[in-house]
């Protein structure tokens, strides 16, 4: 039998040599670069994943909202005939976001002298001065030049159970209609009974250059919307990064109901017999993915032709929708 000292055991446990510990810090340093690697690659992908989702629920949500305004265009409850709704004298002209000439704009619901209906009015591809002339409410250093403007002019779907003080309605029995501000004037009372309030709901849809403070970058859907206890227009938005809304307006040339012609640039006339719209909106990320350079090309309607060239992802959504009430006046012949 053999036995070991203290002492010989001792002598013979070794350490790493120094070529084993480069080694190993080599494999270390070659493993955490790949895990980093990974987790970097991934949080990538989740942050432009979340990125994209977001923008698509933005452009669904800013489609959903503007093809519903625009297939009520022209709903003023019981009333058919727009020429049939009066402005009440004591409406505050605050309110006012047509051209300079029409101080009562926005409460008109038919043009003077012509009778032609003000319910859905469209602008092709506005320039900043053109906007600002147009309407009044829109500045032209926040307008993003190029893009499209749509106003509609409409009631609520539902009668109002109890008028809101400061809020503007439609009193209708659907012979005759006058507007109106809650609480209700004298002159209200001659709209004979049975009748019913309506509140009434105008707005205008643009595309405004930033989306949180002016110089952001960001391109915004928004709208004038009529608000406040002295009743006059203000901005509520939508959606941030869409760039680009580009309306085509369906015209019912044989007046048999359906779209004959989609026209992006039509006359107040030829509005009259616009039975349906098609709706392009263009959306882009609120962020760039610093590894993604986008060389698409989109075309939108008559719109110029756009090349970005930059690292923001875009979508384009599209629908097209029926204009009820003005199709159902088509139809009649009114």
């Amino acid at each position: 039998m053999t036995y070991f000292t203290k002492h010989q055991s001792i002598s013979r446990q070794h350490g790493l040599s120094l070529i084993e510990l480069m080694i190993a810090m080599a494999l270390s340093l070659v493993l955490s670069a790949a895990v980093i690697s990974v987790f970097a690659n991934n949080r990538h992908s989740f942050t432009q994943d979340e990125n994209v989702q977001r923008m698509q629920d933005d452009a669904r949500h800013a489609l959903r909202e503007l093809t519903f305004e625009i297939s009520m265009a022209g709903h003023y409850g019981d009333l058919l005939v727009p020429g049939s709704v009066t402005p009440d004298g004591g409406l505050s002209l605050t309110a006012d976001c047509g051209p300079v000439a029409s101080p009562e704009w926005m409460y008109q619901t038919v043009q003077a002298g012509t009778g032609n209906s003000l319910s859905l009015v469209g602008f092709d591809n506005a320039s900043a001065a053109q906007a600002a002339a147009n309407f009044s409410c829109i500045g032209g250093a926040e307008f993003q030049a190029g893009t499209d403007i749509v106003s509609i002019k409409r009631v609520a779907g539902a009668r109002a159970a109890a008028p809101t003080n400061g809020r503007v309605y439609l009193r209708t029995n659907g012979t005759v209609g006058l507007l109106y501000q809650q609480p209700a004037p004298a002159p209200v009372i001659n709209v004979p009974a049975p009748n019913a309030d309506w509140e009434y709901r105008p707005s205008i849809y643009y595309i405004r250059n930033f989306a949180y403070e002016a110089g952001d970058g960001i391109p915004t859907l928004c709208k004038k919307v009529l608000r406040g206890a002295v009743p006059g227009m203000t901005t509520e938005c939508l959606a941030a990064g869409i760039e680009d809304m580009q309306i085509e307006y369906g015209i019912d040339i044989n007046e048999d109901g359906f779209a004959n012609v989609y026209v992006p640039s039509p006359t107040l006339v030829e509005m009259q017999r616009v039975v349906s719209a098609r709706v392009l909106l263009l959306a882009r990320t609120t962020d760039i993915d610093t590894r993604y350079d986008n060389t698409k090309t989109f075309a939108l309607s008559n719109a110029q032709d756009y090349s970005p060239d930059d690292s923001f992802h875009r979508r384009v959504v599209s629908t097209t929708v029926s204009i009820q009430n003005i199709r159902s006046l088509n139809a009649m012949g009114l």
